[in-house]
């Protein structure tokens, strides 16, 4: 009974969902008959045709690839400054400031620059998703720093330990839950940046291709890829707390 009840939970929720979507889709078509092939019936069937598409699937790599990249890059940057933020007094507080106040800066807006600086391509959309990535992780690095036993500190001292191995065997262990945490919070504001950030003129990925359903005037498809965006956008999230989780059960 306790298993029925947690699958049918969410597949109740589902299902409200697709009746609330169907209900207002009905209620625009009355006036926009367009509207219409907004609907799910629409949406569901055409994504039945694009799911064996390899064109699909080439943007769906090119997408993850990108993500891949960018949280790459915020890693390499966002890692090491967590650990000083969080080590150093002296430093968090000549730099919290600035990286909240950039913090704060939507990603988006920093399109236009972007392009002029990097060009057409790649280049600024991977500029921009480790931007948006990379405050997560400072601050859930620092916050993991600050959150460690200062006996675990001083017990590392008083066996003599280097700074490396301070950092490499208690800071950085000490410090991993907090780290996944921003990891999963990075993916998830990756993903909301990555659709917008793939329409700066690129020609492959999941962006590019709700403007090329818009421009086809395919609504149905369009449709269908906001339901493979929300899906794969889950799916990155279950994996990210699948690896907190696992890591959480090994301490």
């Amino acid at each position: 009974m306790i298993r029925w009840s947690r699958a049918a939970w969410p597949l109740a929720g589902a299902a409200l969902a697709l009746l609330a979507w169907q209900a207002a889709v009905s209620h625009m078509a009355a006036d926009n008959p367009i509207a219409a092939g907004f609907g799910p019936l629409p949406a569901l069937q055409s994504l039945w045709l694009l799911l064996p598409s390899a064109d699909l699937w080439m943007h769906l790599g090119t997408s993850l690839r990108r993500i891949g990249i960018g949280l790459g890059a915020a890693l390499v940057v966002g890692l090491p400054l967590g650990l000083l933020v969080g080590l150093s007094p002296r430093f968090a507080q000549a730099t919290t400031p600035l990286f909240q106040f950039l913090r704060m800066i939507s990603p988006l807006s920093w399109m236009p620059l972007a392009v002029m600086a990097l060009g057409v391509g790649d280049a600024p959309v991977y500029f921009l998703l480790a931007f948006a990535a990379v405050w997560p992780i400072v601050l859930n690095t620092a916050a993991g720093v600050a959150a460690l036993d200062p006996q675990w500190l001083q017990l590392a001292r008083s066996l003599s330990a280097t700074r490396s191995e301070l950092l490499l065997q208690v800071v950085l262990p000490g410090s991993m839950a907090h780290v996944l945490a921003g990891v999963r919070l990075a993916v998830g504001v990756l993903w909301i940046v990555l659709v917008p950030a793939e329409m700066l003129g690129v020609s492959a990925g999941l962006g590019y291709l709700i403007l090329d359903a818009r421009d086809r005037l395919a609504y149905p498809d369009l449709m269908a890829l906001i339901l493979v965006i929300g899906a794969l956008g889950w799916a990155l999230d279950a994996v990210a707390r699948a690896l907190l989780s696992a890591w959480s059960h090994q301490r």
